[in-house]
């Protein structure tokens, strides 16, 4: 998975033409972009959409933000979609591990009521969107089977520290949302869980997504959120490693291959040890993850 591309749930004709987006996977969102008076009627074209998706042969991965824990939403959103199968609920306003296991509870109540195998929807946590999150996220390490992914978010909490901005003149995040980003990927490494950038927000600069996407790749991230279809090809190709990072990988695993009690070997002159290995297998695994997405996009 390289791309998720939100899609407001209230608007029909966005999900439709989001199909052929080419996103790895789809957030039908019934958080933040759909009004309170409106989110009745978006749970209800939500679960219309998740059923007709799901009939297809080929379709991302189906994803649906529900709204957060605190309250009665969360309640409605899970009792809408979850007879209608998505794949993965996205957690907004998570707090930490504590925040996954009561989502993760109320999630097997409906698998059950609805005849779905337990464990089979999984769990995105969007886990620094407030100050008092940032304290939790070493508490995502073992908390809970369904989490799939760890995200993060510099808007809420922007919102919620009182900043005046999040990102500097040059475009960069500013200090505090930058250690957000980068705990994060620790969170994700530590959970053993995929890390997924944030969204970029000016989906008319497609250089400026384009330098973020690669900073991201080149720390550890393995995916990213999109606000707007234009932004799903140039995260799927940055995220998807090319012709020599594969043969650069395939070196490495040969070589120990050849070596198998080794603990360092040598390639074109150059040493590697087990850490380069460990990369290695991970560029592998990342390329059959993108042709998988490309090719055979079904539930899975």
């Amino acid at each position: 998975m390289r791309s998720l591309l939100f899609v407001p749930a209230d608007d029909e004709k966005k999900l439709a033409k989001s199909l052929s987006a080419g996103a790895d996977a789809l957030i039908v969102d019934l958080e933040d972009s759909v009004a309170l008076a409106a989110k009745p009627r978006a749970r209800q074209i939500a679960a219309e959409f998740l059923a007709a998706a799901a009939k297809s042969a080929e379709q991302p991965l189906l994803i649906v933000r529900v709204n957060p824990l605190a309250g009665d939403l969360t309640d409605l959103d899970l009792d809408a979609v979850m007879p209608a199968r998505p794949d993965c609920v996205m957690l907004p306003k998570s707090l930490g591990g504590a925040s996954v296991q009561q989502l993760s509870v109320k999630i097997a109540a409906r698998e059950a009521r609805n005849d779905l195998p337990d464990g089979a929807t999984q769990i995105i946590a969007l886990a620094t969107e407030s100050g008092e999150a940032i304290f939790g996220l070493s508490s995502y390490r073992k908390c809970s089977r369904r989490l799939a992914g760890l995200t993060w978010g510099g808007e809420d909490l922007s919102a919620d520290l009182g900043a005046q901005a999040n990102r500097l003149g040059d475009g960069a995040w500013a200090g505090p949302y930058a250690l957000a980003r980068n705990l994060t990927l620790f969170a994700a490494a530590a959970a053993e869980v995929a890390a997924i950038d944030t969204v970029f927000v000016n989906f008319r600069d497609a250089e400026g997504l384009r330098a973020e996407a690669l900073a991201a790749r080149r720390d550890g991230f393995t995916a990213k959120m999109a606000i707007h279809p234009t932004q799903v090809p140039i995260i799927n190709e940055v995220f998807t490693p090319t012709d020599e990072d594969l043969a650069k990988a395939e070196a490495v695993i040969a070589a120990f291959a050849a070596r198998p009690s080794a603990g360092v070997v040598a390639i074109d002159g150059e040493m590697v040890d087990l850490p380069h290995l460990k990369r290695a297998q991970r560029v592998l695994a990342r390329a059959t993850g993108a042709s998988v997405s490309q090719s055979e996009r079904g539930r899975g």
